[in-house]
């Protein structure tokens, strides 16, 4: 494999932009060596500078559901970008983004477009304040909800890969609103409230985390959260960022049959574009302006070129959910040979799955919070990770990530990954 354009470009990269990149996990500073900068891709493969070809497990982080440069949705975007990339105004294709989504997810009453899951998140626990009246919230250790200043606090994805305990620029105040629990412990959450009483606005928790790898929740675990947030006068909120119209047509709700207050979404409503949308029940979405007082704003809300692209797209998932049945099959074949492999050369791993959301971890632990991630050997998944690359696939570089396939990946595909893994030795 031959990387000699994008070292040159990761140099020239650096003299402008900071560490390189344009976000942090990109820099393969935690599995080292120098990361690949992509020219294009195309179903499941991404091509990069030098002309190299690989197998997608990133997909774009999760919104490449039906694989790269979908043809309908390329063919949506060409046709509506000559009518311009943006009006700062009202459009009709906007009602009939919010009415296909609403028409999907359930509990959602009303929507409210957003430019990233970043904004869609801080959106969401400022409309929880608001509504409530009140300012802590509750999130967990390594989930990642972008990069908003209360969500820094024991964040995952790009905070737990580079090892940032502390982040600066975030304030004190700040952080003492944000209380913190470990995942799957609903004893703790407990103890929280108890020693918050009547001060939490907001519970916001990724379903199936997707920012330290992919993370299940314990049964009960979240009908555990929706007790306490009946009972406490608390939002809930479903970051589904990475697990909305991935795991079903209604996402996580829809899956793991749970019904969050607010449910948050990010480039996967977008098909792939910049995008976010924040949504749930009337009686809490009608506080935010111009409805009510609590304010959100953005010029680029509602894009029609990232509207276009994901009316697409979720059009398709929702007329063809065998889709989801495909995803499943192809997945559940990925982890099988896997595990069978890593078995059979008696190296200690475990594979946490659901649907097209997947992780390796080199450990003789179950994996189920950030503490028990953090245990997990780190060098040998580094170790693994350019193994893979140099044999044509391409992972998510870091071991505090999950893994998306997408639809576009074939039988021989995830055949020839299994072949990378044979090749692969301590």
């Amino acid at each position: 494999m031959n990387i000699s354009q994008s070292k040159l470009l990761f140099e020239r990269a650096q003299i402008s932009i900071p560490g390189g990149v344009n976000s942090p996990v990109r820099a393969f500073k935690s599995v080292g060596g120098t990361p690949l900068f992509i020219k294009s891709a195309k179903g499941a493969y991404l091509f990069d500078e030098d002309g190299n070809k690989f197998i997608d497990y990133i997909n774009s982080w999760g919104p490449m559901i039906l694989g790269h440069a979908y043809k309908p949705v390329v063919k949506a975007i060409q046709k509506k970008v000559v009518d311009s990339t943006s009006f700062g105004a009202p459009t009709e294709l906007e009602i009939q983004m919010a009415e296909l989504i609403k028409s999907m997810c359930p509990n959602v009453d009303l929507i409210r477009m957003v430019s990233s899951g970043t904004e869609a998140c801080m959106s969401a626990v400022r409309l929880a304040r608001g509504f409530t009246g009140k300012n802590k919230i509750i999130k967990f250790e390594g989930c990642y909800h972008g990069h908003a200043d209360c969500f820094l606090v024991k964040a995952g994805s790009g905070v737990a890969t580079l090892n940032i305990q502390t982040v600066p620029g975030v304030t004190g105040g700040v952080a003492n609103d944000t209380l913190t629990a470990p995942y799957n412990n609903l004893h703790a959450v407990e103890k929280l409230i108890a020693e918050n009483k009547n001060e939490i606005a907001a519970i916001i928790i990724e379903p199936v985390v997707g920012n330290m790898g992919c993370i299940l929740p314990k049964a009960g675990f979240l009908e555990g959260l929706r007790k306490i947030c009946d009972e406490e006068n608390i939002v809930f909120i479903f970051d589904e960022v990475m697990t909305g119209f991935r795991l079903a047509t209604g996402g996580a709700q829809e899956k793991l049959k749970i019904n969050a207050d607010l449910v948050t979404y990010g480039k996967v409503i977008g098909g792939g574009l910049p995008v976010g949308a924040f949504g749930g029940k009337k009686e809490i979405m009608e506080h935010i302006a111009p409805l009510g007082n609590v304010y959100q704003a953005g010029t680029l809300s509602g894009n029609p070129i990232a509207m276009i692209g994901g009316f697409t797209m979720l059009n398709e998932l929702k007329n063809n959910p065998s889709i989801y049945d495909e995803l499943e099959e192809k997945s559940f074949y990925l982890e099988k040979k896997m595990h069978k492999v890593l078995e059979h050369k008696k190296i200690p791993h475990r594979i946490n799955r659901i649907g097209s959301m997947m992780s390796l971890h080199f450990c003789n632990h179950d994996v189920y919070d950030f503490e028990t991630v953090s245990k997990t050997d780190i060098s040998l998944f580094n170790k693994f990770f350019h193994h893979m690359l140099s044999n044509g696939i391409y992972l998510p570089p870091s071991g505090y990530e999950s893994w998306f396939l997408s639809n576009a990946i074939s039988k021989k595909d995830l055949k020839n990954t299994i072949n990378a893994i044979e090749k692969f030795s301590l």
